[in-house]
């Protein structure tokens, strides 16, 4: 829970990329379980998937941050224009907003006029109060597109590895799937808890959309085999 009041964007990551890299491998390598006899080609079909997950969820998450940062830049800029070029109607903005949060009418004008006096701390309170925008951390694209990757792949390789210490399919199969089940139950709990969300219907949430996509690909493979 600390983690997640003091770096949400963090845990944010991580839910993303552990998310996907438990259910696609899963419902992959379910799939191919029903139609291949050797454990060789799901396990070379799992790591293709896994890299191209990894590069594919890693590369959204640097674009979401870049998006991210832009996004809050521009209104910076525009923000700093409207001080400079109605500097009125943005100081009866920061009087508005400081009545909001319950400080008295006259003091609010005292304040906002405190304000004013450095146009700095007057965008940011304009971006913090009225737009409710965080300044995005440094690198925080490149950090969120390591933090989506890594997850993705520890997760991708939670369903994939049983495949690789077994010898028959029937047996890889089998083993992936409680070891997956049970990841997906540990990770359903820990996402519950960390996101607020109630503990044992986020946890059955969780784990109930991975075992039906696994269940729903290896289902078609055979129909279609």
């Amino acid at each position: 829970m600390g983690a997640h009041r003091h770096n949400p964007a963090f845990v944010k990551d991580i839910i993303i990329g552990m998310s996907d890299g438990l259910t696609v491998p899963f419902a992959l390598t379910a799939g191919l379980s029903g139609v291949l006899n050797v454990n060789h080609l799901i396990i070379v079909s799992g790591l293709a998937e896994i890299a191209a997950g990894c590069i594919s969820m890693g590369l959204g998450g640097y674009l979401a941050g870049e998006t991210e940062v832009d996004h809050y830049n521009a209104a910076l800029q525009r923000e700093y224009y409207e001080i400079e070029t109605v500097p009125e109607l943005e100081l009866k903005e920061v009087e508005d907003a400081l009545t909001v949060l319950g400080v008295d009418v006259h003091l609010s004008k005292q304040v906002a006029l405190q304000i004013s006096q450095d146009k700095h701390a007057w965008a940011d309170f304009m971006m913090q109060v009225e737009l409710r925008m965080e300044k995005p951390v440094a690198k925080r694209a490149r950090n969120s597109a390591l933090n989506i990757a890594i997850s993705y792949l520890v997760g991708g390789f939670i369903p994939l590895f049983p495949y690789m210490i077994t010898s028959t399919n029937t047996d890889g199969f089998k083993l992936s799937c409680t070891v997956t089940i049970l990841a997906l139950f540990i990770f359903g709990y820990f996402k519950s808890k960390v996101t607020g969300q109630p503990l044992i219907k986020g946890t059955i949430k969780v784990a109930a959309i991975g075992i039906i996509a696994a269940a729903a690909a290896y289902m078609l493979a055979k129909l279609v085999s």
